[in-house]
C-alpha cells in the first residue's frame, strides 16, 4: 500500500496516512494497521531499526502521523506532546455553522481537562469548514467536542446518528493537516503539511 512519506531523516519519518487504517492494533488484534505496514516494508528492504507510533488518529481521520526511529526518540517525542509542544491543526467538515467563527471549546472529558480551540473557514450548503487546534489530547476529542456544541463533524458514527446528517460522507471529515515542532535532535523548527484527500475534495465539489 501507497504510504506517502511527507518527511523523513535520520531519526523520524512522518507519512500521510490514508482513511480506514488504524494506526496500531485494537484488543481485536488486527493484524493490518499503518505501523505493521510501514515496519513490514522495512523488513522487506532490509532495515533492521522498526517504527515507532508517537501519537495516534482514529481509523477514518487522515493526515499527518509523527513516527520515531527507535524507542529512544519516541520517548523524545512524547515528552514534546506531554508539553504541548506540539502544534496540530486539523481541518474538520462540521454539521451546519458554529455560531461564532472562532471559539474554543471547554467541555471536560472524563473528568479531565480538555480544551479545542477551532476557527470557521467557510460555510457551504448544510455544513461548515474550520480549522481545529486541539490543545489537550484526549481520546476523541474532537469528535466529542464538535458534537457537545451540536456540531458533529460530518460521517459521524459514534457520537452521532448518521441519519441526523443532510449531508451524507462515507467516512469521517477530519483531516489531520500541519504539524508544528521543534525537532527533538537536531532542534530545527518543522511545519509539516498534508493536503486534504481525493475524497473530502470530491465531497466538497458536490455540495459547494
Amino acid at each position: 500500500m501507497n504510504i506517502p512519506v511527507v518527511y523523513e531523516d535520520e531519526w523520524l519519518v512522518v507519512v500521510n496516512k490514508p482513511s480506514g487504517l488504524l494506526t496500531i492494533p485494537t484488543p481485536k488484534n488486527e493484524r493490518r494497521t499503518l505501523t505493521s505496514i510501514l515496519n513490514d516494508d522495512l523488513l522487506e528492504r532490509g532495515f533492521l531499526y522498526r517504527l515507532h507510533p508517537c501519537h495516534r488518529l482514529d481509523r477514518e481521520t487522515s493526515g499527518l502521523i509523527i513516527y520515531a526511529k527507535g524507542k529512544a526518540v519516541q520517548k523524545k517525542m512524547a515528552e514534546l506532546f506531554k508539553g504541548k509542544e506540539i502544534k496540530k491543526t486539523y481541518l474538520a467538515f462540521v454539521r451546519g455553522a458554529p455560531k461564532e467563527a472562532r471559539a474554543e471549546i471547554k467541555f471536560p472529558i472524563e473528568g479531565m481537562q480538555a480544551l479545542t480551540k477551532y476557527q470557521l473557514i467557510k460555510k457551504i450548503n448544510g455544513f461548515s469548514i474550520v480549522k481545529v487546534n486541539p490543545i489537550t489530547g484526549r481520546t476523541n476529542q474532537l469528535r466529542i467536542h464538535f458534537k457537545q456544541i451540536g456540531h458533529p463533524i460530518l460521517g459521524e458514527s459514534k457520537y452521532a446518528f448518521r441519519r441526523d446528517f443532510s449531508v451524507k460522507a462515507k467516512r469521517l471529515c477530519l483531516h489531520a493537516e500541519d504539524l508544528e515542532f521543534i525537532h527533538p535532535v537536531t532542534k530545527q523548527y518543522l511545519k509539516l503539511h498534508a493536503d486534504l484527500p481525493e475524497d473530502l475534495k470530491e465531497l466538497l465539489k458536490k455540495y459547494d
